[in-house]
């Protein structure tokens, strides 16, 4: 049941962000007390499973009824957002508006940051499915807080609370968190997306590629887990073999297209991993890929000019 020593939650926008973090937090006993979204009919999906919780017209009418009203829309949403609210936590309103985006500045909400009113950023580094299991994979990740005062203590707590790590961020960095965040996510996904693209060359589809090499991502994050970055890695790479690297590199740009970019560039950062190994590759060998990354790139230059 929700404890009233705990602040009220709200939010506007009613998506996958919301769902997730509405439910786990009133199961801990913070009370979520209204949702605001251009959906009504996923608003009501949503307060429909937490008790005291209200469905309201817009985001100043939420702001009434919580102390900390948390902004899951889109990016291009929260200066809007922002700009409409007119906050009196005097009467009761909210105290804080924050944000859930990873690449938005806080300073987006500075036009909701009247007197006695703090902002702040609150981004779970984690991929919302919109399913029910989000509420326990969730568990582990970190969540990025940039906020400060009695506002930073909070935010940490609801973290604690979704069974994740809070995770500093200094001001003005969120955009280069979040960029680089992309590699360990969406980027992640698009490397599978480049090995279902190779192998249908072979005549595998998408389900048949996925089932095999997944497992194998799935290994290679717990090694990665076990022995950080360089001790897990795998390949041609970690064993200096530069001429299968050769070999590859010049498949790649038969096949046409970026192919060969995608692959060099990646393989120039492995090469970065495997010289950090305690026991690395033959240097030469390692130099040797290099060159080899260095005239795919050059002729790729040359093919496209």
């Amino acid at each position: 049941m929700p404890n009233s020593t705990m602040p009220r939650l709200g939010f506007v926008g009613a998506g996958r962000v919301a769902r997730c973090l509405a439910a786990i937090w009133s199961k801990a006993g913070y009370p979520v007390t209204a949702i605001a979204s251009r959906s009504a009919a996923t608003a009501h999906e949503i307060a429909n499973r937490l008790p005291g919780c209200i469905v309201v017209s817009d985001a100043n009418e939420a702001a009434k009824h919580v102390d900390i009203l948390f902004l899951t829309v889109p990016d291009d949403a929260i200066g809007a957002a922002a700009n409409a609210l007119r906050l009196d936590p005097a009467k009761g309103g909210a105290r804080a508006v924050v944000h859930c985006s990873g690449a938005t500045p806080v300073d987006a909400l500075a036009p909701a940051a009247a007197p006695g009113v703090d902002i702040g950023g609150f981004h779970p580094l984690f991929l919302f499915g919109g399913l029910p299991s989000d509420q326990t994979r969730i568990a582990g990740c970190s969540v990025t807080i940039e906020a400060s005062g009695p506002l930073h203590d909070t935010l940490s707590a609801l973290a604690v609370a979704l069974g994740c790590h809070p995770l500093l961020i200094p001001p003005g960095g969120r955009l280069l968190y979040h960029a680089a965040a992309h590699y360990a996510a969406s980027f992640a996904l698009c490397a599978l997306s480049e090995t279902t693209t190779l192998w249908k060359e072979l005549g595998f589809d998408e389900g048949e590629a996925l089932r095999a090499i997944l497992p194998m991502l799935a290994g290679t994050i717990e090694t990665a887990r076990e022995k950080g970055l360089s001790g897990a890695l795998a390949g041609p790479v970690s064993r200096g073999d530069a001429g299968i690297v050769a070999k590859q590199l010049a498949l790649m740009q038969r096949l046409g297209g970026d192919h060969a970019t995608l692959y060099a560039l990646m393989t120039r950062r492995a090469i970065a991993l495997a010289r950090r190994r305690p026991s690395p590759p033959d240097a030469d060998s390692l130099d040797a890929m290099e060159e080899a990354i260095d005239l795919t790139l050059k002729s790729v230059a040359r093919t496209n000019a």
